[in-house]
């Protein structure tokens, strides 16, 4: 399951947030720093209006939607990279997630504390990266020692590591976030993976505003929007006290939405920003049992969904019967769409898409 880290300095707004992506009470949350010590875990459906449309169509018993996990990870401060605060919980719990939100404080208000004393939303975003970074340097100085000897000998696979251990300690000085995939080629990338760099990690900014400043943004936003454009970052504008009252009201919350002159919540654009960032796509299954999504990487060929679902589907895979969902939802049904011949086999080297309605054909 695709895992989601919630980050930021403390008194910032995360665990708020995390309550309210999970719409749950179990992350408390309090006006004092590291009120989160170990991380909270919450796993949150993934909105997408086609699971119900499909399920009446095929007259479906369940819908389960594909999912992510969210874990609430405790605060960071200065010196988190050699052990202050609670910093070595902090970034062990980091490395273990696939992308980081990283909630930065862009209101003001006397009332709740800042771990510096003021709001500086780039300040705070440098002082999480520079931490992230200094803790990846050691990483990649330890590599570096354990094949010092290889690289000497001459072999070549320790020399191209080499290179790239070069390459990441360049970067990582720089305190930014690397966007490995658009520096690093084939060759070289299994060598990146294998650190789990923190700072290679897709990151989102979730510009925390107040009530006011939530369908406009503020000058703090521009700032976090302006620094996310020029890292290869996303962001997002959110409330994390409005969407904590939206998960409390249930279906009231579309109008309560609609009152404050917004279209979708703020937990939602997030989870889009996820699926965006990873690069992510969703194909379908659709009966009477049940409607079901299924994430996969961009560019997966029918095999590999195929093994999402089950491994054996993999293993045995025969051929990927495939109907677009919006021919699905236009001619009604299986029987239709086979009629028409918009539904067609395809075979193992196909990229399944996004929306695909997919029944494998497979020999176990």
């Amino acid at each position: 399951m695709l895992r989601t880290g919630i980050v930021g300095l403390p008194n910032v707004g995360k665990s708020t947030l995390f309550n309210a992506l999970t719409s749950a009470k179990n992350a408390q949350s309090a006006n004092y720093p590291f009120c989160t010590i170990e991380p909270n875990v919450g796993v949150v459906n993934v909105p997408d209006e086609r699971l119900e449309v499909l399920a009446k169509l095929c007259n479906s018993k369940e819908i389960i939607p594909t999912a992510i996990e969210f874990v609430d990870i405790a605060g960071l401060v200065k010196g988190a990279s050699k052990g202050e605060g609670l910093g070595n919980q902090f970034l062990h719990n980091i490395r273990e997630v696939d992308a980081i939100i990283q909630v930065v404080r862009c209101f003001d208000d006397p009332n709740t504390i800042h771990v510096s004393g003021k709001v500086d939303p780039l300040e705070d975003i440098e002082t999480i990266n520079t931490e992230l970074a200094l803790a990846d340097i050691t990483s990649v100085e330890k590599r570096m020692a354990r094949i010092a000897k290889t690289v000497k000998s001459g072999d070549k696979d320790a020399v191209l590591e080499q290179k790239v251990l070069d390459k990441l300690m360049e970067l990582l000085f720089k305190g930014t976030f690397i966007n490995a995939k658009e520096i690093f080629n084939e060759d070289e990338m299994p060598f990146v993976k294998q650190l789990n760099l923190m700072s290679t990690k897709p990151v989102i900014y979730a510009a925390n505003v107040s009530e006011f400043d939530l369908k406009n943004g503020n000058d703090y936003t521009k700032l976090v929007d302006e620094y996310a454009k020029a890292h290869c970052a996303e962001m997002v504008i959110i409330s994390a006290k409005i969407e904590q009252e939206l998960s409390e009201l249930g279906p009231e919350s579309l109008e309560y939405l609609k009152e404050l002159g917004i279209d979708d919540s703020g937990i939602n654009r997030m989870i889009k920003h996820v699926y965006h960032l990873l690069d992510l796509r969703t194909f379908l299954t659709a009966g009477e049992k049940e409607v079901r999504a299924w994430t996969i990487p961009a560019g997966a060929k029918a095999p590999q969904a195929a093994g999402v679902i089950h491994s054996d589907f993999e293993k045995g895979f025969i051929r990927a019967e495939i109907t677009p969902y919006e021919d699905f939802v236009k001619l009604g049904s299986y029987t239709a769409c086979k009629e028409k011949g918009v539904t067609r086999l395809e075979g193992k080297d196909y990229e399944v898409q996004d929306g695909d309605i997919v029944h494998f054909r497979f020999a176990v």
